[in-house]
């Protein structure tokens, strides 16, 4: 079998009300990237740049330029595609996360491949299934952000909790590119927002705090000790995952669990995070590919920490991450975009499937999941071009 053609299918997320999320959220500004690697057998696999809102066009160059190391190969033999695309970039040693996207992508699509071959679902060619069923959580901040009232952040956990979630995130500090400096103010407002939502939620639902790598060494240390009270499940990025020494700072002055991985790119990376204290690792899927986050993921089970992937993205990358955590034995949770309905949903024949708070893993081969094209023809192969609120951020110049 040989793989021989790789094509890319843009889509643009619908501005009609039905986005992603209930409220649209951003989504409806934005599009998504996915790849159909087809081989000589007639058999067809789907992979998805995982985080493309502002690179689409780049993205799709990087798939013309990384294609000719995938036309030939053998879609079996992921292990030796990925090290001739990695290698590709080795004056960087690392890719950037473009050309990682759609490394990822295409080795996604291998695995596709392979199970549909197999007829078996990706997670029994990476061990079986361990877990029948994978927690999920999700982020508030579709429905409050700073400076918006705690209360709000309270109302706003109560509801996806009533909905069978069983662990939220939040981001209690106002997003502006950091790391930045925080003023008092700002670090009360922060734990009365927490505050607020643990005294509504009680013991039903876990807390996350997320703050996007925003906070300097010494702020993110004083947020963790106002914040250990109400005992989060973890401090996400409490400062720019580039610097493992100040991770490290964070993780030994506090008791929450420090978590990071969306932006580590290689098991490389991810090593130096659990080496520097990180208990709950986060591989984004669709910037390392199955087989990668795999990896990490077995790095962070040696040191006794747990796996939580990130998840941001089309359905396709979210399908690849499910069948992740099926077959992980210390995966923690799993990042959901609500309960995967609305569009996610919309372009699938069978949709992923999210019962009271959980994913349920498909039996089906392969990642699980196809396209339905009578869905999908009107929202592709059109860029949307990229928001004017995402190219001049509040607070900068």
């Amino acid at each position: 079998m040989e793989i021989t053609s790789i094509e890319p299918r843009i889509v643009s997320i619908p501005p009609d009300g039905e986005g992603v999320v209930e409220d649209g959220h951003f989504w409806n500004k934005t599009n998504w990237i996915f790849i159909e690697v087809e081989t000589d057998e007639g058999i067809v696999g789907l992979g998805e740049c995982n985080w493309t809102l502002f690179r689409a066009r780049t993205t799709v160059q990087a798939l013309e330029d990384l294609e000719r190391f995938a036309i030939g190969m053998n879609p079996f033999h992921v292990e030796k595609l990925r090290q001739r695309m990695y290698n590709d970039y080795h004056f960087l040693h690392v890719p950037g996360p473009v050309q990682a996207m759609v490394i990822g992508a295409i080795e996604m699509a291998c695995w596709d491949i392979m199970g549909k071959v197999a007829g078996q679902p990706v997670y029994n060619l990476l061990g079986g299934k361990v877990n029948d069923r994978i927690r999920s959580y999700t982020y508030i901040h579709y429905k409050w952000q700073p400076p918006a009232p705690p209360e709000e952040a309270a109302e706003a956990a109560r509801h996806y909790v009533d909905q069978g979630f069983t662990a939220i995130k939040l981001d209690p500090v106002r997003p502006i590119d950091g790391p930045r400096d925080v003023r008092y103010d700002e670090l009360e407002y922060a734990e009365s927002a927490v505050e607020a939502v643990r005294e509504e939620i009680g013991d039903e639902a876990d807390i996350l705090i997320g703050t996007h790598g925003q906070l300097p060494t010494n702020i993110a240390r004083r947020l963790a000790a106002r914040l250990e009270p109400y005992d989060p499940l973890w401090f996400e990025e409490p400062v720019p995952p580039e610097n493992f020494g100040e991770l490290q700072k964070v993780a030994s002055s506090t008791t929450i669990p420090v978590a990071t991985g969306e932006r580590l790119l290689t098991v490389h990376q991810m090593s130096q995070a659990v080496e520097n204290g990180v208990r709950i690792v986060q591989p984004n899927v669709g910037l390392t590919g199955i087989l990668e986050a795999r990896k990490m993921a077995a790095i962070a089970q040696a040191n006794y920490a747990q796996m939580a992937p990130w998840m941001f993205a089309g359905p396709i990358a979210g399908a690849a991450s499910i069948q992740l955590c099926a077959c992980t034995p210390n995966y923690l949770m799993q990042e959901s975009l609500e309960s995967w309905g609305g569009f996610h949903n919309r372009i699938l024949k069978d949709g992923i499937e999210w019962e009271d708070g959980d994913l349920i893993p498909p039996e089906k081969p392969g990642l699980g999941v196809e396209l339905d094209e009578s869905a999908f023809e009107s929202y592709a192969n059109t860029y949307r071009p990229e928001p004017d609120q995402y190219v001049h951020r509040e607070g900068t110049d």
